[in-house]
């Protein structure tokens, strides 16, 4: 029984893994349920059986990805430390985490034109509250250190500005680095300074 059960476990995580790369790849309309079983070296029945559709093994899989990638954020959000810290690590562990979960943005672009309500939910299942960075900001409007600005701007300019390059990764690449990965790479490396950098002149009093 136990070994029955590491089997269907360790398929489980093959299929998953075969499909994050189709995904990544083909992006998901390019998907099909037989590119992915080939990848994972199985067959396509076999692949139904586990899961029975394209949306449910999308769905199955970017859930894997979110869930592994929200903690760091969260416990950044939750330390002890300086606004400007903390805006600063959060922005770095942000698109690094996007850099190596590039299935992330796809799955929100295709959330939002299939089911916008999902992913509110989901986020609220994954722990994060943004009410513990809010309280931070609003103490430090009060203390007079920053700008009034509110905090839920803040937040979206932050994320905004992080995820904006992988959603328009294709067309950054076509215009400004002729496709080039290394490049490209490059520049969302820069981008850690330049969005925290932003960011932070934004808040600050004259």
């Amino acid at each position: 029984m136990i070994k029955m059960l590491e089997e269907k476990q360790n398929t489980e995580k093959t299929i998953l893994e075969a499909a994050k790369e189709v995904f990544v790849e083909y992006g998901f309309d390019g998907a099909s349920m037989q590119k992915i079983a080939d990848r994972a070296g199985i067959n396509k029945a076999l692949l139904h059986y586990y899961f029975r559709s394209k949306e449910k093994l999308f769905e199955a899989t970017f859930r894997e990805v979110f869930y592994s990638m929200v903690p760091p954020l969260i416990n950044t959000v939750k330390e002890e430390m300086s606004l400007e810290e903390k805006i600063t690590i959060f922005v770095e562990k942000y698109i690094d985490t996007l850099r190596d979960n590039p299935l992330v943005p796809l799955f929100i672009l295709h959330e939002l034109n299939r089911n916008p309500e999902n992913l509110p939910e989901l986020v609220k299942e994954s722990g994060i509250d943004p009410a513990i960075f809010f309280s931070q900001i609003n103490s430090e409007i009060e203390s007079g250190n920053i700008r009034p600005v509110p905090p839920h701007h803040l937040m979206i300019n932050i994320l905004a500005l992080s995820v904006f390059p992988f959603v328009a990764k294709p067309i950054i690449k076509g215009l400004f680095f002729n496709r080039d990965n290394d490049e490209f790479n490059k520049f969302i490396e820069e981008r850690k300074e330049i969005v925290t950098t932003f960011i932070l002149n934004a808040i600050k009093k004259p």
